[in-house]
């Protein structure tokens, strides 16, 4: 698995990951503000793909397409997750890790914190899409609940703090 700077050709790549959760996070591939979302993230330089061998996008023929990809803000002292996807064949493998990893490396700079939305404890997906315990794990600390997401579902700020 490789970890390199998004590109506008990663943007079917994108699509596909959010067409793997939108039964967690309502609607995306179809809505236009997502996609500008994307792009301006890709203009930025401020998104990550993480790619297996082969072909990277999806569509006919052979390759795996994107394990996961991921958006990203910073604003020292705040920096913002604005997005992470791992692909369903990908999860549970090291790339959410590695995706946070690079981001963290590339962008973040104490002293800080680094903050994501994510569902919250009472959201159907949080127990089925792992988020929760994934951001624990990585040092996250559940903070205060946010806005409901698009499908009516429960968020929650989660916060670590960089030295």
């Amino acid at each position: 698995m490789m970890i390199r700077t998004a590109a506008e050709q990663d943007l079917p790549g994108f699509l596909d990951l959010a067409s793997q959760v939108e039964q967690w996070f309502g609607p995306m591939v179809g809505v236009p503000g997502f996609h500008d979302a994307v792009r301006a993230h890709l203009r930025a330089s401020m998104a990550l793909v993480a790619v297996g061998p082969g072909p990277t996008g999806p569509g006919p023929g052979p390759g795996p397409g994107l394990l996961g990809g991921l958006l990203f803000g910073a604003e020292p002292p705040a920096h913002h997750v604005h997005w992470l996807v791992v692909s369903d064949r990908a999860r549970g493998k090291g790339v959410g890790r590695a995706l946070m990893a690079d981001a963290t490396r590339r962008w973040v700079r104490g002293p800080g914190r680094i903050e994501v939305v994510t569902f919250g404890a009472d959201h159907p997906g949080a127990a089925a899409s792992g988020a929760r315990v994934f951001y624990e794990r990585l040092g996250f600390l559940p903070a205060e609940p946010a806005e409901p997401g698009p499908e009516g579902g429960s968020r929650q700020v989660f916060r670590r703090t960089v030295a």
